[in-house]
């Protein structure tokens, strides 16, 4: 991969402007959401849009690293403004103010931000304000800017924010909805990465129901290829690292018969939300039962986020040597054992079924068979169930895991293991995403409807 993009082409003013607003940014690292702001910025010129960025500065995060920072396009304005983060400088003896907190850690962004949009609006003359989830304070930052310049604004929500049981402090839940107020009451246009997300919005605020839009997450299709002149280039087994997996040889991904074969899951697990305890059920039943050993499998889970957590759960259920334990990688490094891999793990729970981890649309470029582990009523289940992966257990359902888990290893022994539609491959890419969005900042532009007040959210029942 170059080591840089090349640079931003010089802006005619028949080019439009786009602020976009965006805390995960890089070097930000440690979360796939940075790749969303990312790859905006990267296509938007493609479609007629010239953006710069708005973020904050490198101390505010927790984990930082170099290797998007070559993919940040030469030439484009990145403002990082002032911020910090309250539980790590602004905390006495591990405890600070709940103030300092709300509606996120980063509120102090908004005191850097506000004043920096500002200079940035009158330096570029953007055509529109886009801002976006998950740290809230980014929403709150964009409301300020579009209500103090008069600039039309883009809220993307990504996934909805205050909702039943989240967050689970009636404090921060109150929050949470006062920033969904601010939104909704002058935003042109909101946008959610699920239809399920946008159903609940549009129930929530019905009178604002035709300024919402779903642009889900999608993959990079460059870091894809970048990933696979790597694989190429460390030797990989046959049939691996072409720009089309869906057209390649389903082949082990160690490349001979004895070897293990790697079931993967990259990225964080959330005790709450994405516990593999059932799983860890079903791979000890397995066990027992002569299935599966160490000596032919091995579930390899990445880049956990809560490494103690996930080990402690394996032993208790006797699965700890069929189970990897790993660090984070660099992102294109991330990718290519994705490629590699010879089976690929997603885990949602019913209590996220409005929501799709953004690494699902990766595993479908990836091409290699999923065994998804979600709600079959959610928009996770039901994005692989389109793409032809049926492969799928509730997360929390240790009997149902056990059959998918079975039926899945059976399929693995076929040599000719399901594997995602190509076709739907190629629709889930960022590039497509990003003339999506292209469309939605030309919407807001062309809509000259005053905002409307919003109504308070409904009080949804909370633990």
């Amino acid at each position: 991969m170059p080591a840089t993009l090349p640079a931003m082409p010089p802006t005619p003013r028949t080019m439009k402007r786009v602020l976009m607003i965006s805390f995960q940014f890089p070097p930000m690292a440690g979360t796939s959401g940075v790749q969303r702001a990312l790859r905006f910025a990267q296509q938007l010129p493609e479609e007629g849009w010239t953006p710069s960025i708005l973020t904050v500065h490198p101390r505010a995060y927790e984990h930082t690293g170099t290797d998007l920072l070559d993919e940040v396009p030469a030439g484009m304005t990145v403002t990082r403004a002032f911020g910090l983060d309250a539980a790590r400088q602004l905390s006495l003896a591990g405890r600070y103010p709940g103030l300092l907190a709300r509606p996120d850690r980063w509120t102090s962004w908004l005191l850097g931000a506000v004043p920096a949009g500002l200079a940035m609006i009158r330096a570029e003359r953007p055509d529109v304000i886009w801002s976006t989830y998950p740290i809230p304070t980014a929403h709150r930052i964009g409301h300020a800017l579009a209500r103090l310049s008069g600039l039309p604004w883009v809220a993307d929500f990504r996934d909805p924010m205050a909702h039943e049981g989240y967050p689970a402090d009636p404090v921060l839940w109150r929050s949470f909805a006062a920033v969904e107020r601010l939104v909704f009451g002058r935003a042109r246009r909101m946008t959610f990465t699920t239809p399920g997300a946008a159903r609940l919005y549009a129930a929530r605020f019905p009178e604002t129901a035709d300024r919402l839009r779903v642009i889900e997450n999608g993959y990079s299709e460059e870091a894809f290829q970048a990933a696979e002149r790597q694989v190429r280039n460390r030797g990989p087994a046959p049939g691996h690292g072409h720009a089309q997996p869906q057209a390649q040889a389903y082949a082990p991904a160690q490349g001979h018969a004895d070897a293990p074969r790697i079931l993967l899951h990259s990225g964080v697990i959330y005790p709450d939300w994405r516990s593999p305890a059932g799983l860890f059920q079903a791979l000890a039943a397995a066990k027992a039962a002569g299935r599966l050993s160490a000596a032919r499998f091995q579930l390899r889970l990445r880049a956990t986020a809560h490494d103690d957590f996930v080990q402690r759960l394996a032993a208790e259920h006797g699965v700890h040597d069929l189970v990897q334990v790993l660090p984070a990688l660099p992102y294109v490094d991330a990718l290519a054992e994705m490629l590699q891999a010879d089976g690929l793990l997603l885990l949602q729970s019913r209590d996220c079924n409005d929501q799709i981890p953004a690494k699902a649309y990766e595993y479908l470029r990836a091409g290699r068979p999923i065994l998804t582990l979600a709600d079959p009523a959610g928009d996770t289940a039901q994005l692989m169930h389109r793409a032809g992966l049926l492969h799928q257990a509730p997360l929390e359902d240790a009997a149902a895991i056990d059959a998918a888990l079975h039926g899945f290893l059976d399929d693995w022994e076929t040599g000719q293991p399901t594997r995602p539609d190509r076709t739907h491959i190629l629709s889930a890419s960022r590039r497509a995403r990003t003339t999506e969005l292209a469309q939605v900042l030309d919407e807001a532009c062309r809509d000259t409807r005053a905002p409307r007040a919003a109504q308070p959210p409904i009080q949804r029942a909370r633990p």
